[in-house]
């Protein structure tokens, strides 16, 4: 009761005091509770925060009933899993902060190409992959968006010419020095060719993917980039975005999911972004 009695004073404020300063405080925090909320959806810390909730209610129930030894061990178990979460959650703890780092914290990711631009590179594209997807030839377009790849971009070959189709094919093309890895698109041009991507150790994947599927979808997980896939073996196009392959597009398919996913705004709502979790 102590306890409860102590909060109730701290919170006891004078609303004499609450003025525009208080306002823009409270809305500030509103504001980056929100982004957060963005940051891990989608993510294994949504389960994380299940758990810690179901832990902090049972330990604040345990101390009302006066449960010492169930207190005492969950207490403990909430000091251990402190030190734990920063190690196991460490690929999120980094996407994370590239967000913030790349300014996709307190802004959403804009592409700086004008409309007309934009839907001129998605027709090259489109018309590129259709092409390859008819003589079989393996394929990985890497469009970048928010975050940067140039990391990335530097394990493979210095390209920089505007894209177009034809230049697409002619490095995938089997004959060619530049077709194993991955091309990688910034804006309307093509940096860089035969690119090192990581792979996805996901077991959701199907065994009877490759290299290149587990490459685009490997690359999506730890940006926010959009891969398109051409197999090989079977002409199949699929695309990887945040970790999930859409396979076996057609034309009007991929045309429309990249559309979709390059428009600078979203156009999600806010509460379906806060609350649409999986």
């Amino acid at each position: 009761m102590d306890y409860l009695r102590a909060l109730k004073d701290n919170l006891n404020f004078n609303l004499d005091v609450f003025n525009i300063v208080s306002v823009i405080d409270i809305l500030i925090v509103a504001f980056v509770l929100y982004r957060l909320m963005l940051l891990i959806r989608d993510t294994r810390a949504v389960q994380l925060i299940k758990g810690l909730a179901v832990l902090l209610v049972a330990t604040a129930v345990s101390s009302l009933l006066n449960l010492h030894t169930v207190h005492w061990l969950l207490r403990y178990t909430l000091t251990g899993l402190v030190v734990a979460l920063p190690i196991v959650f460490q690929p999120e703890l980094r996407r994370a902060l590239e967000k913030l780092g790349g300014g996709d914290f307190f802004s959403r990711p804009l592409t700086q190409m004008a409309e007309g631009d934009r839907s001129a590179l998605i027709n090259e594209v489109v018309r590129a992959v259709q092409n390859m997807s008819g003589t079989r030839t393996g394929a990985l377009i890497i469009l970048e968006r928010a975050t940067g790849l140039q990391e990335l971009a530097d394990t493979g070959i210095k390209v920089d010419g505007i894209v177009s189709a034809e230049l697409l094919m002619n490095i995938f093309i089997n004959k060619s020095p530049l077709h194993d890895g991955a091309a990688i698109i910034r804006g309307d041009r093509l940096v860089a060719a035969a690119c090192v991507l990581p792979l996805s150790e996901s077991r959701e994947l199907s065994r009877e993917l490759g290299t290149r599927h587990r490459a685009a979808v490997g690359v999506t997980e730890q940006s926010d980039a959009l891969a398109v896939v051409v197999s090989e073996e079977t002409g199949i196009v699929s695309m990887a975005l945040e970790g999930t392959l859409y396979r076996r597009l057609n034309e009007a398919g991929l045309h429309e999911l990249l559309v979709k996913f390059l428009q600078p705004t979203t156009t999600r709502s806010a509460l379906s972004s806060i609350w649409q979790w999986r």
